[in-house]
């Protein structure tokens, strides 16, 4: 037997080697387990961390102009406000220093003109309209009593309404208050066609106008 096979031998009947060597390795692996969780992990984050500042370091400092901005442009003061200048009294001036009205009318703005008096537009002149004018005795003929009316002494007063024309004469006559026999009204109709009046006018100028007559059958 050799000698390495009795010192394994002798090993093997000492428990308590065995159990410091089997403590001895535990211990050792803790040891490394919690190294590696503290030291060598924040030591790979500190490795992969500094690269990605450093990265975005150097890319702000690219992004940031190398001259700052011109400064904007200074805006103009707005101008001062219109203060119009003080009245004169002249009539103070000329007693305290007669050489100086000269100078004052001078300096003062021309008086403004008076606005032009508005136009007053006349009013229209009225038409001036003359009636025609209605004299049966001159301008008509006695009319014609109608013999089946006389025979049957028939009596009664008509009045007419008619259209005078320009030149006078009658162009449209109507019944307007009837004498109660139709022949009576019928024979008043006909005399007044007959008839020449003296035609209305306005402004001077002859004109179509209307009139009324009234005439009275009565047998005698």
């Amino acid at each position: 037997m050799t000698y390495a096979q009795l010192d394994y031998a002798q090993q093997q009947r000492n428990p308590a080697k065995h159990l410091a060597g089997i403590a001895f390795v535990i211990i050792f692996h803790v040891a490394l387990v919690y190294g590696l969780m503290n030291g060598l992990a924040r030591k790979v984050v500190e490795v992969v961390k500094g690269p990605l500042e450093t990265r975005l370091i150097e890319e702000i400092k690219k992004a940031q102009p190398d001259k700052p901005p011109p400064p904007p442009p200074k805006l103009a003061p707005p101008p001062p406000p219109f203060i119009p200048p003080p009245e004169v009294n002249v009539a103070a001036v000329q007693q305290a220093n007669p050489g100086a009205i000269t100078a004052i009318a001078r300096t003062l703005p021309p008086p403004a003109p008076e606005p032009a008096p508005p136009v007053v537009q006349a009013a229209p002149r009225p038409a001036v309209r003359v009636p025609p004018v209605i004299d049966a005795k001159r301008s008509c003929a006695e009319p014609e009593y109608p013999s089946a009316s006389r025979r049957l002494e028939e009596e009664g007063t008509v009045v007419l309404r008619f259209l005078i024309d320009t030149d006078g004469r009658v162009v449209k006559s109507e019944v307007e208050s009837s004498s109660g026999y139709a022949r009576l009204d019928e024979a008043a109709r006909n005399a007044l066609g007959r008839c020449q009046f003296k035609p209305g006018t306005v402004d001077g100028k002859p004109e179509q106008s209307w009139a009324s007559l009234k005439y009275t059958w009565k047998l005698q």
